[in-house]
């Protein structure tokens, strides 16, 4: 694979077996992966994610499933985002209280004391809370990939609210993941993290924040579609993608 003309490496590519789907209950399915001996830049990362593709770790991955398409990748085109009524209020209530502290990409006790109390009380019985050690911390947020990573802080005051993990690209930010204090439900810092993270991009002068997958039928994926407008990609290009196209998915 020819990732992009900003890049003349091939790249290899895999197709694993299928699988149990981490997002559909019942569901099969397979996994398309870059060579995790390859090494990837920015560059090469834009290319990919501008197709599709994620990152889990070191490893860069888009679904690749039988008859299925309910993954969508999505992306907000940050200058014409548009807040809705509940993420003005969301805006009003956290920002003046939070302050972003732009961390290094690098270990830190405290961030994972924070995403281990996540994990047990957001997603208690999921594939992730089966194995909660500091190895596989570090492997899925911590291990270096190529690129540049930043893990922006939430902070009450002194308190630790939530870390929200980025990469940032040629054209955009990548959401990687967001962990927060499960005592703050009332919060919704997670909506908060991705408001935050448009901001910071628009003040950056990149045009995009890429959010991974949109499931409808997964209600932990399905938030995604309530930011707007929001861009989809189909396979060849990125197209807006309406609310009348989200309930048509599926």
């Amino acid at each position: 694979m020819k990732p992009g003309n900003e890049s003349e490496r091939q790249l290899t590519l895999y197709l694993t077996g299928e699988h149990p789907c981490s997002y559909l209950e019942g569901s099969r399915a397979r996994t398309l992966f870059v060579d995790p001996l390859a090494r990837l830049d920015t560059v090469t990362y834009q290319s990919l994610v501008d197709q599709g593709f994620r990152r889990s770790g070191s490893h860069v991955y888009r679904p690749a499933c039988r008859g299925c398409a309910q993954c969508v990748p999505v992306r907000i085109p940050v200058n014409a985002f548009q807040p809705n009524r509940s993420q003005r209020r969301n805006w009003r209530l956290n920002a003046p209280e939070l302050r972003i502290v732009d961390t290094a990409a690098a270990f830190d006790q405290a961030h994972f004391a924070l995403y281990l109390r996540y994990l047990a009380s957001r997603h208690p019985d999921g594939s992730m809370a089966d194995d909660t050690s500091v190895e596989s911390y570090r492997r899925f947020l911590v291990e270096p990939w190529g690129g540049e990573t930043h893990f922006l802080e939430l902070r009450l005051g002194d308190r630790l609210a939530g870390v929200a993990v980025t990469d940032r690209l040629a054209h955009g930010l990548s959401a990687v993941y967001t962990f927060f204090d499960p005592q703050l439900e009332g919060r919704s810092l997670g909506t908060f993290a991705v408001l935050a993270q448009i901001e910071i991009a628009r003040r950056l002068g990149l045009p995009y924040l890429y959010l991974g997958y949109w499931i409808k039928a997964c209600r932990k994926m399905a938030y995604k579609d309530r930011f707007r407008p929001i861009e989809a990609w189909d396979g060849r290009a990125w197209q807006r993608f309406s609310k009348e196209d989200s309930l048509r998915a599926g």
